[in-house]
């Protein structure tokens, strides 16, 4: 018989076969999902709940029919896709191989409902916030949305016994005090100011537990956990306060890749975790004391730091942050100047000794801060600063 992680392995050796080879990049849009929605309702329950300010469907894919019900949802900020691409990932799974003993336990003993596209306004502009430049995750107490007003109506009917809540971080967050990114975050909100954990919250944290045990296996020392400071105007508080566990998944910066794949990859396979996890109750032999042994994230990254370089007279430290940018249906990253120290005690995702040369723009100008550099010099060297680099 195999166990809790050998079913999670059999699954994940397959990812390339089930992996949604459409969808690709950082802009993920309604359009882009519309087929695939209408292809799955073929096999699982699709349904229009309701539609954003602009008029866009915001839509419901359910999957199985078991007694344990679990709410998820991705991209409630729209420019936050990858969670968006690996739940579809999930639903080729169980679409294309039910006949896996993981899969058809799941489909026996849980109702899965995922909302693909919570913001579809914000995710065609490539913002966080939706087209009223509200923050749906933070409109939870007052529902000021038709989004965020669609989505409590669901929950309320619906009436989940977990919630999987699925975003994206930035590349500012290391897994800790260490040099190593956060490419998986995860967080069980607060229920109150005082951060009580309540037994619905202890179930939380020991299903995220799980969770990064068996993702350590491929990606150990890039596991971080969310500061937990209670905040009543964000949807995961409100649930929590609601009593209902509550996880916050959170895709961040793998090493070279800009494009989210890994993390993507890694989403998909921490889903299928916490389903495994809930479906056969294992998360019970883990201690929730375990949720506070994984490390919590800081803010200790820049994009790239050039180290050591000649600015004027003296030397610094240079920090460089992408920012991104939606042209002509691309995200452009722009390498923007952002820092310059003596020196910074951050890490870069790239780093580059300068030696002590001079470093300046092609203009032979010398460098500052709020500026876009995507070539700089060095001695008499070019140097292109952009993501595919990193």
């Amino acid at each position: 018989m195999e166990t809790h992680q050998q079913n999670l392995e059999s699954l994940f050796n397959k990812y390339s076969t089930f992996k949604e080879g459409t969808l690709s990049g950082r802009y993920i849009t309604y359009t882009d999902i519309e087929n695939l929605l209408v292809r799955l309702s073929t096999v699982f329950e699709v349904e229009t709940i309701g539609h954003s300010n602009n008029a866009i469907p915001i839509r419901t894919v359910k999957v199985g029919d078991g007694p344990v019900k679990i709410l998820a949802w991705s991209q409630m900020h729209g420019n936050e896709s990858t969670t968006t691409r690996a739940v579809f990932d999930v639903l080729n799974a169980f679409r294309d191989l039910s006949e896996m003993p993981l899969l058809n336990s799941i489909l026996e003993k849980v109702s899965l409902i995922i909302i693909p596209m919570l913001n579809p306004d914000g995710a065609e502009a490539y913002t966080r916030v939706n087209a009223n430049n509200i923050d749906l995750n933070r409109d939870a107490k007052d529902l000021t949305q038709a989004e965020s007003r669609v989505f409590r109506e669901e929950l309320d009917r619906f009436q989940p016994h977990y919630c999987f809540n699925l975003h994206d971080q930035r590349t500012i967050f290391g897994a800790g005090a260490v040099a190593e990114p956060a490419t998986i975050s995860f967080l069980t909100p607060s229920m109150d100011d005082e951060r009580s954990i309540q037994p619905s919250r202890m179930q939380s944290m020991k299903v995220i537990a799980t969770m990064v045990k068996d993702l350590e296996l491929y990606i150990k020392g890039k596991l971080g956990r969310y500061d937990d400071a209670y905040n009543e105007n964000c949807t995961g508080d409100t649930f929590q306060t609601m009593n209902i566990p509550t996880i916050l998944f959170e895709a961040g910066h793998y090493p070279n890749d800009y494009n989210r794949e890994e993390p993507r990859k890694y989403i998909c396979y921490a889903i299928f975790s916490a389903l495994n996890a809930i479906t056969n109750r294992s998360y019970e032999e883990m201690a929730y004391e375990d949720y506070f042994k994984i490390p919590e994230n800081e803010k200790n990254f820049f994009d790239v730091i050039l180290r050591n370089a000649r600015i004027g007279e003296e030397v610094k430290d240079v920090a460089i942050q992408f920012k991104e940018v939606l042209h002509l249906g691309k995200i452009l990253f722009e390498p923007i100047v952002v820092e310059i120290s003596d020196k910074l005690s951050e890490f870069g995702h790239r780093e580059i000794d300068c030696e002590n040369n001079k470093v300046t723009t092609l203009e032979k100008e010398e460098l500052i801060e709020n500026v876009i550099v995507d070539k700089i010099a060095i001695k008499n060297e070019i140097l292109i600063i952009n993501y595919e680099n990193n």
